[in-house]
């Protein structure tokens, strides 16, 4: 059994969570759960290009793009039109059927053509409500990018979020070449991905329940207000080896 899926669950409300006996303090869960919403939300707001270039530049675009939207002060009492301008961005960017056929893992060949097409709207909405509509949290987090790497049309470019508490935690995103860009279909927060995480539990709920009882679960997400997810704790003290 992997980390991730030893200790991490899927609650009620879509989020993913660390296990009650991994549970960081309640300080270090709001930082934690503040930086999946950074990093997510970051990952869901890639700009359009004409072409691939280099994942990091790709991904430094985007990340400047999302923290100019949060530092307009035009926007600072407007949390209702930053979260459209995050999501409008989200709606063409994110590989969001990538991201669903892979937390869905074997269960997905044996779906339908409409049941492939309802599923990933459903963990879509999923993600906005557990990530996005928390950005009001961010409060300046910087982001270092530490290195890439590139095997064809696959990337993976590690990055440091330097929180306020002089943590770093390390994200790295997953990127692959479609249409001609690089996009993003799995975020690894402190080792721990998120496409791993849904997958484990998605995988639970379809072998004792059954894929129907998955679905209903999803759909009744979509007027649900999510809570906080905090994830294991592996960040370090800045300047730590």
């Amino acid at each position: 059994m992997s980390y991730a899926e030893s200790s991490c669950r899927w609650t009620d409300d879509g989020t993913v969570v660390a296990r009650r006996a991994d549970m960081p303090t309640f300080q270090r869960r709001s930082q934690i759960y503040l930086v999946v919403t950074l990093v997510v939300t970051i990952a869901l707001s890639f700009p359009l290009v004409a072409r691939a270039g280099a994942p990091t530049d790709s991904l430094k675009q985007s990340v400047d793009q999302v923290v100019k939207i949060l530092s307009d002060p035009a926007l600072k009492d407007k949390p209702d039109v930053r979260r459209t301008e995050i999501r409008k961005l989200a709606e063409s960017i994110f590989d969001y059927p990538e991201t669903a056929r892979r937390s869905l893992g074997q269960h997905w060949n044996g779906r339908t053509p409409e049941q492939q097409q309802e599923f990933v709207k459903l963990f879509a909405d999923i993600l906005d409500r557990s990530y996005v509509s928390k950005i009001d949290l961010y409060q300046g987090e910087r982001v270092q990018y530490t290195g890439e790497t590139v095997d064809g049309s696959d990337a993976t470019v590690k990055t440091m979020i330097a929180a306020k508490n002089n943590t770093d935690i390390p994200v790295d995103y997953r990127m692959h070449v479609k249409n001609g860009r690089w996009v993003v279909y799995d975020v690894i927060i402190e080792g721990v991905s998120l496409v791993s995480n849904y997958r484990t539990q998605f995988n639970k709920i379809i072998q004792t329940e059954s894929y129907d009882a998955l679905v209903q679960r999803l759909r009744a997400k979509e007027t649900a207000e999510p809570a906080a997810s905090p994830s294991p704790s592996n960040g370090r003290k800045r300047g730590e080896r």
